[in-house]
């Protein structure tokens, strides 16, 4: 039986010499790490790749090995790779998609990891983001507005006033330009608006709406005040009395109403700044359009992010070696790369100022000038928030676009409903 014991527990260190510390080390004293990443643009892949292969080449103690994850299911894969404890050590994500995780100890607080450079570089809106509670626990690199996708000969041939970010139109002015440009089985806008409430409350902090109100004890309540009505009684108005906003597209997705926008049957739509990609792609020769910025309301341009975010597995046993990572991957140069290949904005003021950035080829210009406009989205640390946004918010606004409730309904589905979900996450 000793020989036995003896023989088990040389096999067990063995095996666990071979292992090396589940992938994060090995026995010639090199480390690895884990980095997810959630790229998926052919472009973005590249750059992605292409940084992890100079890291490698100037840091052979320290390997990265690059682990491609989707934006499908990545809410659900972390949260049992975490529960495993075989999380990666470097994690893609996005904003709204951390407080569960950060909440739950399983994500690094970086305050104390990241270098100044880094910490300076990128804004304070930027930074409240990824911040839950008194930590921050994942650094916003890559961000995008909402902007309008118009048919540039369309709006020149109607005539209308052409928008800048200097001089936006408001939103019953863009109410009334989309009324000019509709009729003969045509529309001024098309809303794509299978996942509604995001769209719908970030553009509602152009107007001043909060929806989300915290106390001084840091409880959370859902408040529908007269200035978040402002968004969403626009776009029932255009769909349910004007008729100028296309009422097919309001389950759609974005990708879903481009074929629709090159045919002809939609003057505008609104959409994330980094569809000029697919545009770009698929848009037929000689087809003219044009990026304008989103409406303005009572605080302007003013409008909700959830940055693309790269955060550190709180189990990750090399968290040092995994932030110098992370500071390497969003230098400005990379940033600036990183940016480019996603077809979206970077949050590092050094970044911004890049000239890469500021082309009127493709509309980089309004778009970056946009970025200074761009804070957390309303929900971004509201602990219960995917819950309330699937089983409340979602069919709510739904109902409410489609006519099937009123504006009071809407309010009180909101609200009633909305608090006895948020209420549970804050017992």
């Amino acid at each position: 039986m000793r020989s036995r014991w003896l023989f088990v527990l040389v096999v067990g260190l063995l095996l666990a010499g071979c292992t090396g510390g589940g992938g994060n080390g090995s026995g010639n004293g090199r480390i690895t790490l884990r980095f997810q990443s959630l790229a998926w643009q052919e472009e973005s892949v590249t750059a992605n790749k292409e940084l992890v292969k100079e890291w490698n080449a100037t840091h052979p103690d320290v390997k990265v090995e690059y682990v491609q994850g989707s934006w499908d299911s990545v809410h659900d894969q972390l949260l049992t790779s975490f529960e495993g404890g075989e999380a990666p050590d470097i994690i893609h994500d996005a904003s709204d998609d951390l407080a569960d995780f950060a909440y739950g100890g399983y994500l690094a607080d970086l305050r104390d990891l990241l270098p100044a450079r880094l910490k300076s570089d990128i804004p304070q809106r930027s930074w409240e983001t990824a911040t839950f509670g008194d930590g921050i626990y994942g650094v916003p690199f890559l961000q995008e507005p909402r902007v309008l996708i118009a048919n540039a000969t369309w709006l020149k041939k109607a005539g209308v006033r052409i928008p800048t970010p200097e001089h936006p139109w408001t939103w019953p002015e863009f109410r009334t330009i989309t009324r000019q440009l509709s009729g003969d089985g045509k529309y001024g806008v098309a809303w794509p608006l299978k996942e509604p409430v995001s769209a719908t409350l970030n553009l509602s902090l152009s107007a001043g709406g909060e929806l989300f109100h915290r106390s001084a004890g840091g409880k959370v309540t859902v408040r529908f005040d007269a200035a978040d009505q402002v968004v969403p009684r626009t776009i029932h108005d255009q769909a349910d009395v004007d008729h100028s906003a296309s009422p097919t597209t309001l389950g759609s997705g974005g990708s879903d109403t481009l074929p629709g926008f090159f045919g002809g049957k939609y003057a505008m739509v609104p959409l994330g700044f980094s569809y000029r990609q697919q545009i770009v792609q698929q848009a037929p020769k000689g087809f003219d359009w044009q990026v304008l910025p989103a409406p303005a309301g009572a605080d302007g341009l003013t409008q909700g992010v959830s940055p693309q975010t790269l955060s550190i597995a709180e189990d990750s046993p090399h968290k040092k070696e995994a932030a110098e990572f992370i500071d390497f991957l969003l230098q400005p140069k990379n940033m600036v790369r990183l940016a480019l290949g996603d077809w979206m904005l970077p949050t590092g003021t050094q970044a911004l100022k890049d000239p890469a950035l500021h082309t009127t080829k493709d509309d980089w210009s309004t778009g970056a000038a946009l970025a200074a406009d761009l804070v957390s989205a309303p929900a971004q640390s509201v602990r219960g928030y995917p819950e309330w946004k699937d089983k409340v918010a979602t069919p709510a606004f739904q109902e409410y676009y489609s006519g099937a409730i009123t504006l009071t309904g809407l309010r009180q589905r909101l609200e009633k409903d909305g608090n006895l979900v948020l209420a549970r996450y804050q017992r």
